[in-house]
């Protein structure tokens, strides 16, 4: 009977332990930032678009010049020989180049998109790690950013 009762009180002990440590957990938790005044948001909507705009165009010029001419037209040589290894060194170069580039693009665009769906869900221009609200004058330069500086900082390092 004395096991029986020692054995419920540590569990009791136990479960106890276990709700103080889910408290504590949801104190240290950040709060969300409040959601953005739709005047604003509309602003950095529009900045959103305009750069998703840019970097389209930026894709297709890039897809034009890179990958739709074959190696022959990008060497300028008829016979499809270069005329030095050289220059087809620098002819794959540029196009590795110009699709390392578009890869970028292609990520920013991403995060752009995925801005947009944060903003329509209503949480755009709270940090994705803290959830304090980012700044408006990192906004203003980074429209896509997902991070604070300061949780910024901390993913670099």
């Amino acid at each position: 009977m004395a096991k029986k009762r020692a054995k419920k009180a540590k569990a009791k002990r136990i479960v106890r332990k276990k709700k103080r440590a889910v408290r504590a957990q949801a104190a240290r938790k950040p709060k969300a930032a409040k959601a953005m005044p739709k005047a604003q948001a509309k602003e950095y909507k529009a900045l959103l678009l305009k750069e998703r705009e840019k970097i389209g165009g930026d894709l297709s010029h890039i897809a034009k010049d890179a990958l739709n001419t074959s190696q022959r037209d990008a060497s300028g040589d008829l016979s499809g020989y270069s005329f030095h290894m050289a220059d087809m060194a620098s002819d794959n170069y540029e196009r590795d180049f110009s699709l390392g580039r578009a890869t970028d693009e292609q990520k920013r665009l991403f995060a752009i998109d995925e801005a947009l769906k944060r903003m329509d869900e209503g949480v755009y221009g709270s940090c994705l790690q803290c959830g304090k609200a980012i700044a408006k004058k990192r906004l203003k330069a980074l429209p896509h950013t997902e991070l604070c500086i300061e949780c910024q900082k901390q993913s670099e390092h």
